[in-house]
């Protein structure tokens, strides 16, 4: 049985990690280079990082963050945010990311994730679906949750599928930053619908709700940002509930 992964995201602005409810009142968190080596410490399988800077400045800060860590941890990671074609894709991979992350720009463009596969391989990419429900509906949004498009999630999901996306990381924007648990009903749905890995994203408050979201939707993965940023979940702790409810972790 493959492990189940446990991923620490680390929202990056200007160069700073910062957490917030739904992408707002966003507060500092600390220095992503220190907390990424931290996070290998502890034992986290992988990291993900979102720049939600809106600079022109942007790419340049990003490649040399994805340097720094490159060169301070030896877990894989991923980066996202502004990734809008190739060049930039190419840009992050060469400076030592291990996969990249589309979200946005693969709803706007969906050939981006054909091209990005053709460039550089399934396994390199990561189509992240940010989902909320509307009128019993789940449906895709853009902007950080803030705003509808005409697409049902799991048919866009499949649609990444097809085009060669290697990894979806689907946030619920109902449960994001709430700390009151996964989706595990629509995790478990997409799950059973695509043969790709599926991280689980938004919702997590203690360590009861990773325990729950690998039992009810046997998702691949699940992600978590304040809680671990701030001390509330401890990744060794974590990992030694998981092994005792009999899921398969990676050994801290």
């Amino acid at each position: 049985m493959l492990s189940k992964r446990i991923i620490p995201c680390l929202d990056v602005k200007d160069g700073r990690t910062v957490k917030g409810v739904n992408f707002v009142d966003l507060r500092d968190a600390g220095d992503p280079v220190e907390l990424a080596w931290n996070y290998s410490q502890q034992g986290a399988d992988e990291l993900v990082f979102l720049d939600i800077t809106a600079t022109v400045e942007r790419r340049k800060t990003m490649v040399e963050l994805v340097k720094a860590v490159a060169r301070q941890i030896n877990i894989p990671f991923t980066i996202g945010g502004g990734i809008n074609e190739i060049t930039d894709a190419d840009a992050l991979l060469n400076a030592g990311a291990d996969k990249i992350s589309i979200n946005s720009a693969a709803v706007r463009n969906p050939e981006l994730i054909d091209e990005l596969a053709k460039a550089f391989g399934v396994q390199f990419v990561v189509v992240a679906v940010d989902t909320r429900a509307i009128a019993g509906k789940n449906i895709v949004h853009l902007n950080g949750g803030r705003v509808p498009t005409e697409k049902e999630s799991l048919d866009w999901i499949l649609e990444a599928e097809s085009r060669g996306a290697g990894e979806i990381l689907l946030t619920s924007m109902d449960h994001d930053g709430t700390k009151a648990g996964f989706d595990n009903h629509f995790l478990k749905e997409v799950n059973k619908a695509v043969n790709i890995p599926v991280i689980a994203s938004g919702g997590a408050g203690n360590v009861q709700h990773f325990v729950d979201v690998f039992e009810q939707s046997n998702v691949d993965a699940a992600l978590a940002a304040s809680v671990f940023h701030y001390g509330e979940i401890l990744i060794p702790d974590l990992k030694r509930v998981l092994k005792t409810n009999n899921i398969e972790v990676r050994e801290v």
